[in-house]
């Protein structure tokens, strides 16, 4: 039976917003954490709050063994939003990995009557496009290495040991799920669905990017921005804009959808 407090060990809302109708569900990348979210709180208008989830192995869930399949961790995910006594209609969001956790996450929650509205997956190939990895099994100096290409993570961290140290194994366990990950290439999403990365992502091109079409039986919307794989750090209010738009929701007036 899922509990209040397993469903808040998953599910994190910055800025609270009792009387919203929607919820925006933020999946982070992999070695990320929920906080990676927080700034958007603040973009939202009133009737959608932002929920981010945030993954064992992490920040206050360092004490917890990272999950280690995309099935473990979707099933989980899935089985607190069903849970969540909030009861809000649902838009999902997923970055890099959390792309692809948001998707399966969407396929389950469909499976039990509890669809979302839209979800929007960013930074991230399509599954049929979804292409093994070993930097997993890189040592230390190699992980670390790989975070400094992305561009993801601040380098200070990177050059601390003691930070390293409790960063690095959520880091490689994400990379081990992710990169072992075998979707089912035939699954398909009844709601609509939106994929966006940046024109210089080499880790999800724009061609790569559109094979999420074949995710979804309903409208599929492709979108490039500038930048590269974490481009959606320096254009927050620009991707928080599109995101709304794509849901059919306003943007606050302070934050209009830019062009």
């Amino acid at each position: 039976m899922t509990t209040f407090s397993s469903i808040a060990s998953w599910l994190r809302r910055p800025l609270p917003r009792p009387a919203a109708r929607t919820s925006l569900v933020c999946f982070p990348h992999a070695g990320g954490a929920a906080a990676f979210y927080t700034p958007w709180a603040r973009l939202l208008p009133p009737h959608v709050e932002l929920v981010a989830v945030q993954y064992p192995g992490r920040q206050d869930r360092v004490g917890e063994p990272p999950v280690r399949t995309m099935d473990e961790l979707a099933d989980a995910v899935a089985e607190a939003l069903r849970a969540d006594p909030a009861g809000r209609e649902l838009v999902l969001f997923g970055h890099s990995m959390g792309a692809s956790v948001a998707w399966e996450t969407a396929l389950r929650l469909e499976g039990s009557g509890h669809g979302p509205r839209h979800v929007v997956v960013s930074g991230r190939p399509g599954p049929a496009r979804q292409r093994p990895g070993t930097v997993h099994l890189r040592d230390d100096d190699g992980l670390a290495a790989e975070l400094r290409r992305l561009g993801g993570t601040h380098a200070d961290l990177l050059d601390d040991p003691e930070v390293r140290s409790l960063l690095l194994p959520a880091v490689r366990a994400d990379y081990r799920l992710i990169e072992t990950y075998r979707p089912d290439t035939a699954a398909r999403l009844r709601c609509p669905l939106t994929a966006v990365t940046g024109d210089r992502d080499e880790e999800a091109t724009e061609a790569e990017v559109a094979v999420w079409r074949s995710a979804t039986d309903a409208a599929f919307t492709p979108q490039v921005l500038p930048g590269g794989h974490f481009y959606l750090v320096a254009q927050a209010e620009r991707v928080v804009a599109s995101v709304l738009a794509a849901c059919g929701a306003p943007a606050p007036a302070a934050h209009p959808v830019l062009p």
